[in-house]
C-alpha cells in the first residue's frame, strides 16, 4: 500500500532522502544530494499548451508547442509511475508573499529531496493561515526519475496554462520545478497589472526604498542582494504592482561554486545548516567543497529565506528607488558601471545581454554570449515587448545602472572578472547617491555614461579601454564592436 506524506516535517524528508536517496548530511547538518545525471536546466525540453492567443508562440518564443495529445500522454506517464511508488510526497504551499496575488501550489513528487526543495521555495503553509484552495492549485507532477524518449531528448518538462498543471519526466534537476512556477507567474500575474522580474530585490534598513537586481543566473543577483547593510526581499523572483515589490518565492537557490564566509558569509551561513539543501556539491570529510567543480560548475544552494540573518519578512517592499542591470560580459568591454537614461533601461532590459556560466544550462561548459529578453527569456509567457512597456510605465522614478560583473582587461581566457569587491564598492555608491553625482564620460562604441570615479574602485577599470592598456587599444575596439554589432536592433 502506497503511502503518502503530505507536509512532512523537514526532519522526515531528510531522514527519507538520507536512508533512501543516497543524500549525506555535511559537517554542519546541510543535506548533501546529486540530481543525477542532468545538473542544469533542459531549456529544449520545455513545452507549452495554452489555448490562450496571447501567449507568445513563434519565432523567438520559447514556449515550444505542446499538443493535448503529447500532454496527455506525459502526464499518463508520470502519474503511472508515482503511482508505482511505495511512498509519495505531497508539498502544500504558495507562491508570492502579497496575499492578494498568492496562489496555491502543490507539488506531488518520488523524491523526499525534491519535495524538501519546494518546501523551502514556497511561501510556507505556516505564513497562511487560510485552508489551503486544493481546486485553484498549480499543481507540479515531477516524476523526474522515469526516463521517456521524445524525439532527441529523453525528459519532459511540460507547462500546461489551461489545467495549472506541470509534469517532469526523466530530469531530476531541482531547478525545474522553481522555473515552471515562475513561468506560470509570468502568465498568471501581468493580466493582474503585476510586472513579474527575474531578480533580486533588497531595501534600505531605513527608508524600505528597494533595489532591483535584474541578470540572469551566474550574474550576482544573490551575491550582491545579500548586503548586510541592507534588508533583503528575495534573490530571484519578483513581481512589481503598483503598490510596490513582492518576492514570488519563499526561499532562495544560490549558485555556490566558489562560496566563502568571508566574501559572501550570509549566504554561507544559510546554505550550510539544518534544513539547507547542497544540490551537486562534492563533499570532503565532511565539509563542502565549494571550489570544486568536479560535478558541475552549477553547484546549488537552496534554503528558506528565514535562514538568511538579514530577510525582511514577510518579504515585501515599497516602491524601487534603483534598478541595476547586471550582465556578466565575456568580451570585457561593457564598463564596470554605466548610468542609463530611460531609453537605454528599456532598450538594455529587452536585450538581456549576458553570459550563460558553465553548467547553468545542461552542456555549457564555458560562458557563452547570449541575449536573454527581459533578463528572463526562457520563462516569458507574453511577448518582450508586454514587459518592457509595463516596466517603462512603472521606472519613471528610478536611478537606472547597468553593472558589469564579468571580465575586464580582455575577454574570458585572456582577462579576470571583475573582484567582488568593486562590484561591491559600485553599489554602495549607487545607494549612497555619489555616482547620481559623478561626472561621466561617453563610452565610444556602447553609447553608455560612464563615472569617472568611484570610492573603492580603482580608476583605470572604469574604462574598459583603460584596463586592456595602451598598447591593446586596437584589440579592445575590435572586440567591443564584434559585441556591438551582435546586439539586436533598437526595435526589439
Amino acid at each position: 500500500m502506497q503511502k503518502r506524506l503530505v507536509n512532512p516535517p523537514r526532519s522526515v524528508l531528510i531522514e527519507h532522502a538520507i536512508r533512501c536517496e543516497g543524500g549525506r548530511l555535511s559537517a554542519d547538518g546541510a543535506l548533501v544530494v546529486r540530481s543525477g545525471v542532468r545538473c542544469g536546466r533542459v531549456p529544449c525540453a520545455k513545452r507549452v499548451f495554452s489555448t490562450d492567443p496571447a501567449v507568445w508562440r513563434g519565432a523567438g518564443s520559447p514556449n515550444q508547442e505542446l499538443t493535448a495529445g503529447m500532454y496527455a500522454e506525459h502526464r499518463c506517464a508520470a502519474m503511472s509511475f508515482l503511482g508505482d511508488c511505495s511512498t509519495i510526497f505531497v508539498i502544500e504551499a504558495y507562491a508570492c508573499w502579497d496575499e492578494r496575488y498568492s496562489y496555491p501550489v502543490r507539488v506531488v513528487c518520488s523524491q523526499a529531496y525534491h519535495a524538501l526543495f519546494m518546501q523551502n521555495m514556497l511561501v510556507h503553509h505556516h505564513h497562511r493561515p487560510e485552508r489551503f484552495d486544493g481546486a485553484n492549485a498549480i499543481t507540479i507532477f515531477n516524476a523526474g526519475a522515469q526516463k521517456i524518449v521524445d524525439g532527441d531528448i529523453d525528459c519532459a518538462v511540460d507547462i500546461n496554462f489551461d489545467a495549472r498543471e506541470m509534469v517532469i519526466l526523466g530530469t531530476q534537476y531541482a531547478g525545474e520545478m522553481k522555473k515552471g512556477i515562475f513561468s506560470f507567474m509570468h502568465y498568471l500575474l501581468p493580466p493582474r497589472n503585476v510586472l513579474t522580474l527575474h531578480s533580486s530585490v533588497n531595501v534600505s534598513r531605513e527608508t524600505n526604498e528597494p533595489t532591483i537586481f535584474f541578470g540572469l543566473s551566474g550574474t550576482g543577483k544573490t551575491t550582491l542582494s545579500a548586503d548586510p547593510a541592507r534588508l533583503l526581499i528575495g534573490d530571484d523572483e519578483h513581481g512589481w504592482s503598483v503598490d510596490g515589490m513582492f518576492n514570488i518565492e519563499g526561499g532562495c537557490y544560490a549558485k555556490c561554486i566558489g562560496l566563502s564566509v568571508v566574501t559572501e558569509p550570509l549566504v554561507f551561513g544559510a546554505a550550510t545548516r539544518y534544513g539547507a539543501i547542497l544540490e551537486n556539491v562534492a563533499v570532503e570529510c565532511g565539509q563542502p567543497d565549494f571550489e570544486s567543480s568536479e560535478i558541475t560548475p552549477n553547484t546549488r544552494a537552496s534554503y528558506p529565506v528565514e535562514f538568511i540573518e538579514n530577510i525582511k519578512c514577510p518579504c515585501v517592499a515599497g516602491v524601487p528607488k534603483h534598478i541595476v542591470l547586471l550582465t556578466c560580459d565575456s568580451f570585457g568591454v561593457i564598463p564596470p558601471v554605466s548610468k542609463l537614461t530611460p531609453a537605454q533601461l528599456g532598450y538594455h532590459f529587452r536585450a538581456g545581454y549576458s553570459a550563460k556560466i558553465a553548467g547553468t544550462e545542461d552542456g555549457i561548459e564555458s560562458p557563452v554570449p547570449t541575449f536573454s529578453a527581459c533578463y528572463g527569456h526562457a520563462f516569458l509567457a507574453y511577448s518582450p515587448a508586454l514587459y518592457a512597456g509595463m516596466l517603462a510605465g512603472m521606472a519613471s522614478e528610478t536611478s537606472a545602472w547597468l553593472v558589469n560583473t564579468g571580465w575586464i582587461g580582455g575577454g574570458y581566457g585572456v582577462g579576470e572578472r571583475i573582484p567582488l569587491k568593486y562590484t561591491r564598492a559600485i553599489i554602495d555608491a549607487v545607494h549612497s547617491g555619489e555616482l547620481e553625482k559623478s561626472d561621466t564620460t561617453c563610452d565610444p562604441v556602447f553609447g553608455l555614461a560612464v563615472p569617472t570615479r568611484c570610492f573603492g574602485v580603482p580608476q583605470n577599470i572604469l574604462q574598459p579601454s583603460d584596463a586592456w592598456g595602451a598598447d591593446r587599444r586596437t584589440a579592445y575596439m575590435n572586440a567591443a564592436q564584434t559585441l556591438f554589432d551582435q546586439f539586436p536592433s533598437a526595435d526589439i
